[in-house]
């Protein structure tokens, strides 16, 4: 039978990994979204709760997918909080993906946002000469550099995390350092993802240089498939045309790196 994306497909939670004290990755078996393009998300229903997007994130084992997730609002929490046996719901995948590159490329990530970067690194060439920015705010949220080291051991390739406070690895913002890379280094390519004026940053650095930039947003959604409205940037709504975009279009929208909308749709400034 064919899968309708537009209603949820109950999958039952297989495994739970703790990758931080406030993020955790839960597994579970669908073909299909084991084999999403790095940059489409899925719509998770949280049973009695919500709907929420989710970035689909990859698992090592065949036909499994994953959510990684940090508990923060009342959906993400219950998300957070459910254990191996447990049920969600599923629809999806939707958007559009990353246009993936040749040569020497970056990723500059922060927290889950490394998700759809992870995924990315699974797509890219073993010939592709790559540097991971990993950015967080302490050393106990640093996660998933292990994995990155283990997906790229076949490339020429830099895993570098990046800490706030200096607890580990290099201090300072993850732009920060990206601004020192770009003085001695070029790139033919920029994926980035993570809080919005992170990747504001990133993409004026990368703009500046020349170089091809793309960004995975994140903004309210509520129905996933272009309809209600609410992850709106200006013209574009995230859902249906992203959630990828180049960067010289981000940078000529109003709204991206300067305000967001709340639930209630109401504009508010970063």
């Amino acid at each position: 039978m064919q899968r309708d994306f537009n209603h949820p497909s109950i999958r039952q939670i297989e495994k739970v990994i703790d990758e931080t004290p406030t993020v955790r990755t839960l597994v579970f078996s669908d073909d299909l979204l084991s084999t999403v393009l790095p940059g489409q998300f899925a719509m998770v229903w949280i049973p009695g709760v919500n709907e929420l997007p989710m970035s689909v994130m990859i698992s090592q084992e065949k036909g499994k997918a994953a959510f990684t997730v940090r508990k923060h609002g009342m959906a993400s929490t219950a998300l957070y909080n459910l254990g191996a046996g447990k049920l969600i719901g599923v629809r999806g995948p939707y958007g559009n993906h990353f246009d993936i590159k040749e040569g020497k490329l970056l990723l500059v990530g922060g927290g889950t946002g490394l998700v759809p970067l992870l995924r990315l690194l699974k797509f890219i060439k073993t010939t592709d000469n790559v540097t991971v920015l990993m950015g967080a705010k302490t050393k106990d949220e640093v996660f998933f550099e292990n994995l990155a080291n283990e997906l790229l051991e076949k490339n020429n390739h830099k895993v570098i995390a990046v800490t706030e406070d200096g607890s580990y690895g290099k201090k300072g913002l993850v732009t920060e350092i990206m601004e020192e890379l770009l003085q001695t280094s070029t790139f033919n390519a920029v994926y980035t993802c993570g809080p919005e004026l992170m990747m504001y940053k990133v993409i004026q650095l990368a703009t500046s240089k020349g170089i091809f930039v793309q960004a995975s947003l994140e903004r309210m959604m509520k129905c996933g498939i272009g309809i209600c409205g609410s992850c709106c940037v200006g013209e574009d709504l995230v859902c249906r045309d992203g959630t990828i975009f180049d960067g010289k279009h981000l940078l000529a929208n109003s709204e991206f790196g300067h305000s967001h909308r709340n639930k209630a749709g109401i504009l508010e400034n970063y």
